[in-house]
């Protein structure tokens, strides 16, 4: 009997996705359907975290409790509730069940009970069978008498998870969600790959330290999603949390925004005013692109960091601060430091912890995942009845080198959604988003880039800084001959302040100093 089953399962040390994953399993078996998933009430939405019979994207999605009543109406009520085939609610696993991907679910049978934790909602599980009649009497009834398995087979799965999570040190979910001291989580990040995996354990070790962290990676990998799960899991955790975009930040305002100041300290400072680092005082403060600060606010953050004391503009007062400092960067501050844009001596105090934000081209599946979340968003969003990816827009997924990281499968995702619409797609429809609507082909990719690139075609060089040098000094160069030997506008180009592009110009040799002090480009390779 399947109560057998899952109080033999209750004895065994599973790890929490290995437990769900066997629940769903022996229900979809028990119960003769099409599919079971197991739904985490998350705020206003509900979160799949163990699925059986949907496609994989599903795990990605987040179902909105207002958007979709079926899901709804089975949270509202404690017991079994049951939708027959001819049920005028809509099912939100419309074009998701993997017998029947991208098409209308076929007249079928939907029930699914509500669950609790500790006297509170948590969530709910559903059952969709694809044959009318599947569900019974007895067997609703029979589903109801499960209830109480089913629960506790989750509360073991959530308390497992937090006494490995206690003793490692840290209060860490085991699906890489912060978890409060009453056991609720609070957030998340989406991904199952080994990579990530990987990252959250790096995380959750150095969090709990005071040490300073720098967050590196591309554009669009989420490093200010890491910066607050990074605050979250660390003993600041209940003080402020303060973002600062550093490429934001004016260099006339720069040291007033970190800092403050005083009344008459600058035209226009009518009075007092404190800085970042007062605000995040107790807590931590977020350097988003902090590469991008001036060099002269570079001096006075790191006497702030060395000595924890700031001084507003127009004040001869110090002030004590007592603050955790997270930054990030999308820049190699290595080779910034090598060319005089960045203090050697504030990267070394940033820089004691480093921790890389792995990029979505070695997430393997976590792009599908991903995926998942933004059709779900724009599925809510656009009022659309379902909306999933063809099984070849799965694959061109997830061969894309994704230069643009999470951001840009957002953004291609969203885009699609839209175009197809603009094409006359009904809302009413189940709309598939395939590989033409994706326009993945007109972005090159990265290694394309480098694959086709002049000094991979020229001689080879004898190490990897020579190697590094001459794609530098190429794409320099191919700047210069596509802006007309402009140096501004190469610059603004290449993503680099101008005087910054002068130093690398003439360290790699492509500019040198002509007798008298003028100055020219020279082509040297």
């Amino acid at each position: 009997m399947i109560s057998d089953v899952l109080l033999a399962d209750l004895c065994a040390d599973f790890p929490q996705a290995v437990r769900l994953q066997r629940l769903v399993g022996c229900l979809r078996s028990h119960f003769h359907c099409g599919a079971v998933a197991i739904l985490r009430l998350e705020e206003d939405h509900l979160r799949p975290i163990a699925v059986d019979g949907l496609v994989r994207d599903a795990l990605g999605r987040r179902f909105s409790v207002g958007l979709h009543p079926r899901l709804a109406a089975i949270l509202a009520r404690r017991g079994v509730t049951c939708f027959h085939h001819d049920s005028a609610l809509p099912d939100p696993y419309d074009g998701l069940i993997d017998e029947h991907v991208g098409e209308p679910l076929p007249v079928h049978d939907c029930m699914g009970i509500s669950l609790q934790s500790e006297g509170k909602p948590w969530g709910v599980v559903t059952l969709d069978a694809l044959e009318v009649g599947t569900f019974t009497a007895s067997a609703q009834e029979e589903l109801g008498q499960l209830t109480a398995l089913i629960e506790a087979s989750i509360r073991t799965s959530r308390l497992e998870g937090e006494i490995r999570a206690l003793r490692m040190g840290r209060a860490v979910g085991a699906a890489g969600e912060t978890v409060r001291d009453d056991g609720e989580v609070i957030g998340e990040i989406i991904g199952e790959s080994e990579a990530i995996a990987q990252l959250m354990h790096e995380i959750g070790v150095v969090a709990d330290s005071e040490l300073p962290v720098l967050l590196l990676g591309e554009t669009g990998v989420g490093k200010e999603l890491f910066a607050h799960r990074l605050h979250r899991l660390s003993r600041r955790r209940d003080r402020p949390l303060i973002h600062v975009n550093c490429a934001a930040l004016p260099e006339s305002l720069a040291e007033s925004e970190l800092f403050g100041h005083v009344r008459g300290a600058f035209t226009g400072a009518t009075g007092e005013r404190p800085g970042r680092f007062e605000a995040a005082d107790g807590g931590t403060l977020f350097l988003d692109e902090v590469g991008e600060l001036p060099l002269a606010i570079q001096a006075k953050l790191l006497r702030t960091l060395q000595n924890g004391e700031i001084q507003r503009l127009g004040s001869d007062r110090p002030r004590r601060v007592d603050v955790r400092v997270i930054a990030a960067t999308n820049r190699n501050l290595r080779e910034h430091v090598r060319d005089g844009s960045f203090r050697a001596d504030l990267y070394h105090r940033l820089s004691v912890y480093p921790i890389p934000i792995p990029p979505l081209r070695e997430r393997g599946n976590d792009v599908l995942l991903l995926a998942g979340r933004f059709l779900e968003l724009n599925r809510a969003r656009l009022g659309l009845r379902s909306l999933r990816l063809s099984v070849a827009a799965q694959d061109a997924l997830r061969r894309y080198t994704w230069p643009g990281n999470v951001r840009e499968l957002e953004h291609v995702i969203s885009r699609a959604a839209l175009k197809l619409l603009s094409r006359g797609a009904s809302r009413k429809d189940i709309i598939t988003l395939d590989t033409d609507l994706l326009d993945l082909d007109g972005v090159v990719a990265p290694t394309d880039a480098a694959t086709n690139s002049a000094p991979f075609t020229s001689a080879p060089a004898t190490t990897l800084r020579e190697a590094v040098e001459a794609c530098q000094s190429r794409c320099i160069e191919q700047a210069l001959e596509a802006q007309s030997g402009n140096w501004a506008q190469a610059a603004r180009q290449l993503g680099m302040d101008a005087s910054n592009l002068h130093k690398l110009a003439r360290r790699l040799g492509v500019k040198r100093d002509e007798p008298g002090g003028s100055k020219s480009a020279a082509r040297t390779r």
